[in-house]
């Protein structure tokens, strides 16, 4: 009898729109003078464990998760959003109970020279 059971779905916790003053980005103006960044996290983990017994220490606390993307993301700027990315993702991977994380970073500020909503790179890891 075939398997009839949908394929396992993970657990997620997300934290979005952490929002920071930075001074990443390729141009002068934008390490001189900085500019708004929000970031979106949403870690995959087996949060059955923690439902089970009502505890925070079989989970992700995400007040200090996101006491330490905030970290990041106010911390040593870097030319590319794409580097931004990485640095978070790994934050979230040093946690051993994270499987994988997906990473979006939003610079609606950036200078296009055309109007538009919000430039976003979004990077999905995975724990090798």
């Amino acid at each position: 009898m075939p398997d009839t059971h949908p394929p396992h779905r993970p657990d997620r916790i997300a934290v979005r729109g952490l929002t920071a003053h930075a001074y990443h980005g390729v141009y002068e103006t934008e390490r001189r003078t900085g500019q708004t960044f929000r970031v979106d996290a949403v870690l995959e983990l087996d949060t059955a464990p923690a439902a089970a017994g009502d505890d925070l220490e079989h989970t992700v606390d995400y007040a200090e998760l996101a006491r330490a993307l905030h970290g990041v993301l106010t911390g040593e700027p870097v030319d590319l959003l794409e580097t931004l990315a990485q640095r978070l993702a790994d934050v979230c991977l040093a946690d051993p109970l994270v499987d994988a994380v997906e990473i979006s970073v939003h610079k609606p500020e950036a200078d296009l020279g055309v109007p538009f909503d919000d430039v976003t790179v979004t990077i999905r890891r995975a724990r090798s």
